[in-house]
């Protein structure tokens, strides 16, 4: 069941949509603590984000620029704006389509399955898909998706790379220049300290599927998957 996540701080607005994409058998989350959306994105691990405009504190630009930090779902904005200059902000802050209000249901239902159509449904699964397994840790690339038992997250491209590395080379060291090279065309370029950022979004992504101490930190050469599942 693909989870859509909602941010709307118009309260009914938002338990209408809710409503109607239950009705069509999608779950659906109401977005409820405005200063920490990234934090209930998290947690909820979306297919895709029906995402407001005009928020308090931030406006959905901003939350959609953190959104894609760390994941690639779809992001359809929802706004009163009408204005082109607001559609092309949408879509050059990470977009994928944007509905103008006031909007019939049906558009906005029509739309959200399309866009999981195209991201996860009958187009993506006539190709055979890639899996990279270890322990019952599964990592599926073309999804951005990390899976354990009955737990699903999203995984930012970075994130996929360095896990996807891990798991191929367990249970050898991962070298961290391997790491830089298959993750930044251009390592001169790059922070020492960027490498050490990615782990550790790494990890708590393994955190959140309950697998604690799972890289090993080889010092000197790179990092080892350690098994703790």
């Amino acid at each position: 069941m693909q989870r859509i996540f909602i941010v709307e701080d118009e309260p009914k607005l938002a338990k209408f949509l809710l409503k109607d994409i239950e009705k069509y058998g999608y779950e659906a989350y109401i977005v409820t603590d405005f200063d920490d959306v990234m934090g209930e994105f998290e947690q909820f691990s979306p297919h895709l984000v029906l995402l407001d405009i005009n928020l308090p504190r931030f406006d959905g630009f901003y939350w959609c620029r953190q959104i894609r930090q760390v994941s690639t779902c779809p992001v359809i904005f929802i706004s009163a704006r009408t204005g082109e200059m607001d559609q092309v902000m949408a879509l050059e802050n990470g977009g994928d389509d944007f509905i103008t209000k006031p909007f019939h249901p049906e558009i906005v239902m029509a739309k959200i399955r399309s866009q999981i159509r195209r991201t996860y449904g009958e187009y993506a699964l006539k190709q055979q898909e890639r899996i990279v397994e270890q322990h019952g840790l599964r990592l599926y690339p073309e999804r951005l998706e990390l899976t354990y038992q009955d737990f699903v997250i999203s995984v930012s491209k970075n994130e996929a790379e360095i896990i996807n590395m891990l798991l191929e080379r367990f249970p050898r060291v991962a070298g961290r220049e391997d790491l830089l090279e298959k993750i930044w065309d251009d390592q001169a370029f790059v922070d020492e300290n960027t490498l050490n950022v990615n782990i550790t979004r790494v990890r708590k992504r393994f955190q959140y599927l309950g697998i604690k101490d799972a890289i090993e930190t080889v010092r000197g050469v790179g990092y080892r998957l350690h098994i703790t599942w």
